[in-house]
């Protein structure tokens, strides 16, 4: 074997043996969900939305399903807490905070978010409910 080849195969081996962190984790991921609605409040299918992380400009895109409900996970770790987030649905826009403990983490972090016909209303008490109606459990 030449050295080039052992020294790649040690490189390999020593990686292969180094916790990768691990991104699926709770404390990595802040998730908004929520519906849009016309004014009237029926639900409004394949309507785009865009979460933007305002201190980066990085952004998140989703669309809503037949019943207008809407996912998006930013990643975003124990130090974006308070971190300002814009979330946009056509032409609506509004300012969101990611509110969360850093020091949890069992418990999913998020906001529910509706849009109805022009106005958000965010529901953080029914983040939860939400999510798990449409994930299922998120205990650990």
């Amino acid at each position: 074997m030449t050295r080039a080849a052992a020294l790649v195969l040690l490189v390999v081996l020593t990686l292969a043996g180094t916790p990768v962190a691990a991104e699926h984790e709770v404390y990595y991921r802040y998730v908004v969900l929520g519906f849009v609605k016309d004014a009237r409040g029926h639900a409004l299918s394949g309507r785009e939305l865009e979460l933007i992380r305002d201190k980066t400009g990085f952004s998140y895109l989703a669309a809503t399903d037949e019943q207008g409900f809407f996912l998006i996970i930013a990643r975003l770790g124990d130090e974006s807490a308070g971190e300002a987030l814009t979330l946009k649905v056509g032409s609506a826009v509004t300012r969101l905070r990611a509110s969360f403990d850093p020091a949890n983490h069992r418990d999913d972090r998020g906001t529910r978010v509706d849009l109805e016909g022009v106005k958000f209303v965010e529901r953080s008490a029914q983040f939860r409910s939400t999510l798990v109606d449409a994930v299922g459990t998120t205990q650990r």
